[in-house]
């Protein structure tokens, strides 16, 4: 069972902005092996009449590239948290390669999963939704994404176009924030522990979790305001006022500009981070007006087969199972 955690996260998972004004280590560049690396992976499923997204991580090796995964991917449970793979040329690619590899680097991290009921592996994150219709996502619109967590153990963008303005991807350490809350407000900790209604897609009833669980060492975050709030009207069970005021003192927290670490996502820029220690959220932007021009990123969600033990009363998810 998780217990409440009632001294400060020390290591690299605790950082905040500050520890990153004059450090982008990570930030990791392709090399001329690395992309090397990749052609000989799609040369390989192009030989054996393979392609996005039926294939194995055997059937695309990437040599060098695999190593350094491994390494990544273990930076993301027991390190900071995050990283970003940068110098993909998309140019010397067709779009169903860019599919292609970013699926095949997805598969040396971890398991892909579904990102809705349809089954879809990699979603498209674009400006596409009518933002006066209830039922359009926030990431389908050009407005600003409220900090959240997502349903699986690790998330990534592949950037393929940019904003004409804005869109700047944003970060913020899960463990920070328990940091500067144990620090400034003891007196709410409890509450964070306390499990809360959270609406999903695709289920017709909200499940509980906690905000914030310590299990066996290491402390996990789960957070959407917006679902939690659904998830309460959906279950007839407001939040009492103490409640929203422990959701208020989050928000105060988490939205502090002292907390993040923000960066543009460069076309061909990959950016993985792990949910459960990272929040993300990304500001407005102003698009390009012709539609092949706008903004768009694919979206990976990986089940990692390094990801921690979780409590019993915070259920992991990673996406949606898939119905065959």
């Amino acid at each position: 069972m998780s217990t409440i955690l009632k001294h400060p996260i020390t290591g690299p998972s605790a950082w905040t902005a500050k520890d990153y004004i004059s450090d982008d280590s990570y930030i990791h560049h392709l090399t001329a092996q690395d992309l090397a690396d990749i052609k000989a992976g799609l040369e390989l499923l192009n030989n054996h009449g393979k392609a996005f997204p039926h294939f194995n991580k055997q059937d695309f090796p990437l040599q060098h590239l695999a190593v350094k995964l491994v390494q990544l991917a273990d930076d993301l449970e027991n390190g900071r948290g995050f990283f970003l793979l940068r110098g993909l040329p998309l140019e010397q690619f067709t779009p169903e390669q860019h599919y292609a590899i970013y699926f095949g680097i997805g598969l040396h991290l971890g398991i892909p999963v579904a990102q809705n009921p349809r089954g879809d592996i990699l979603g498209a994150v674009e400006n596409v939704g009518d933002p006066n219709d209830k039922q359009t996502r926030v990431y389908e619109t050009n407005l600003f994404l409220p900090y959240h967590t997502d349903p699986s153990d690790v998330f990534g963008l592949l950037s393929l176009r940019k904003a004409k303005q804005g869109g700047l991807s944003s970060l913020v350490s899960s463990a920070a924030i328990y940091n500067r809350i144990l620090s400034q407000y003891p007196e709410y900790l409890g509450l964070f522990y306390n499990t809360y209604y959270y609406a999903h897609l695709g289920k017709q009833r909200p499940t509980l979790s906690p905000l914030f669980s310590y299990h066996k060492g290491k402390l996990s975050c789960r957070y959407l305001r917006q679902y939690i709030e659904l998830g309460h009207e959906m279950m007839d069970h407001p939040l009492s006022q103490v409640e929203r005021q422990a959701l208020d003192i989050f928000d105060e927290t988490m939205l502090r500009e002292d907390m993040r670490v923000d960066m543009m996502l460069e076309p061909g820029d990959m950016q993985f981070a792990n949910n459960y220690l990272v929040l993300h959220s990304r500001n407005s932007f102003e698009d390009h007006e012709h539609a092949d021009q706008r903004r768009k990123l694919l979206r990976l969600w990986l089940k990692m087969p390094n990801a921690r033990e979780l409590a019993p009363e915070f259920p992991g998810r990673n996406g949606f199972p898939l119905k065959f």
